[in-house]
């Protein structure tokens, strides 16, 4: 059996060796680093690839969270509404920004922001809702634009995890997550559903005005060079990323189909055992079915355990070569860096759980059925004793 990894990023470029390093060579050659012609056809092709008006690379996912909420014109002590149970760039952005984070619960489902709670949460301050597409399942988009449309808020998609998932409408029209807000970002981090080999980012919206003053946000503020016409930050996608990116990007419905056929795997391996609960994946017209839908991307494989030691678990598992995640150890309401006397513990009910509860198992393209035989029975080794 080959050895089991949570990213087997070696066994994805030999796929594609042949493509990415004739184009990585051509950059180099050419010496077209930054903002090369390489970087626009990355672009183009992802824009059409999620069928939004414009992308604008950056240098990584939370400078793209960072430069959306700029381009809105955000101004500090507005008010923005994100997850509590989410990685802490989310939040981190918001602080940096001096906007105030509020922070809110998830679903005990699908661990995506809960609808109510926002709604509890909005006060004549709030300004914008940061939904997060956790684990690569979309947040219920379509509650969330009418929050936002009812009081006049601006929603920005943090798709870091998300990318290639659609979202169905009631009405049964799709949409790509990144592409139903005012505007998204994304991380092209290496372990990402489409990730480089290095950092890199995006930011997506339909909003023309907005994409122009974006676009002078990442340069400098420079939309002719040396006149700076906007505050800007220094945040540029180079071309040897974009040309790794370039090459994935034709592959990244089968790499998420991949991840899909694994999570079947694993949720028969697991399936009605009273201790595990598998992932929850269903919107407005999914069938549920990994097989048939396309709803859930799974960036993560993520378990919720009852009745089990999951630290425990963990250690068994690593003690056995297998290596596995908490995501989410500790609240970011709880974190230093965020605590904040307005928090009620009794407001985050579900995150303080989950914390509790969840582990993530080995999830990307290359997993095969050896690995995940082998991975399932240590884990139900473990709890079934």
């Amino acid at each position: 059996m080959k050895k089991i990894q949570m990213v087997d990023l070696k066994g994805q470029y030999a796929a594609i060796k042949d493509v990415v390093d004739p184009a990585i060579q051509e950059v180099i050659e050419t010496t077209a680093f930054i903002n090369g012609p390489k970087v626009h056809e990355f672009q183009k092709n992802l824009e059409n690839y999620l069928g939004v008006k414009h992308v604008i690379p950056c240098a990584n996912g939370t400078d793209a969270l960072q430069i959306a909420m700029m381009g809105l014109g955000l101004k500090p002590g507005d008010e923005v509404i994100t997850a509590d149970f989410t990685f802490a760039a989310t939040v981190e952005v918001i602080a940096l920004l001096q906007l105030t984070p509020v922070l809110v619960d998830v679903n005990p489902d699908d661990f995506n922001i809960s609808v109510e709670a926002i709604k509890k949460a909005i006060t004549p301050k709030t300004k914008a809702i940061v939904p997060v597409h956790l684990f690569g399942q979309a947040a219920d988009m379509e509650s969330i634009m009418e929050i936002a449309n009812e009081h006049n808020l601006y929603v920005i998609e943090d798709n870091a995890q998300g990318i290639g998932a659609n979202y169905t409408f009631s009405n049964g029209n799709k949409a790509k997550t990144g592409t139903i807000g005012h505007v998204a970002s994304t991380s092209f981090f290496p372990s990402k559903n489409l990730g480089c080999y290095g950092d890199g980012g995006a930011i997506f919206t339909n909003d023309d005005d907005l994409a122009h003053i974006i676009r002078g946000i990442v340069n400098h503020g420079m939309y002719e060079r040396y006149h700076h016409d906007v505050v800007g930050v220094n945040s540029r996608l180079d071309s040897i990323q974009a040309v790794v990116l370039d090459a994935k990007l034709p592959h990244l419905d089968t790499y998420n189909k991949a991840r899909q056929k694994a999570a079947s795997k694993y949720d028969k391996a697991f399936q009605n055992h009273p201790k595990i609960e598998t992932p929850f994946r269903k919107s407005n017209g999914c069938s549920g079915n990994c097989d048939t839908c396309d709803c859930h991307v799974f960036h993560q494989y993520t378990l919720k355990l009852s009745g089990v030691d999951r630290d425990g678990l963990v250690k068994f598992l690593n003690a056995n070569d297998i290596p596995c995640g908490v995501y989410y150890p500790i609240p970011l309401h709880k974190q230093k860096a965020y605590l904040d006397e307005r928090y009620n513990e009794a407001d985050f009910t579900v995150t303080n759980q989950l914390v509790k509860e969840v582990v993530s198992l080995p999830m990307h393209t290359e997993l095969d059925d050896e690995q995940i035989d082998f991975i399932t029975s240590k884990v139900l080794e473990f709890i079934d004793g």
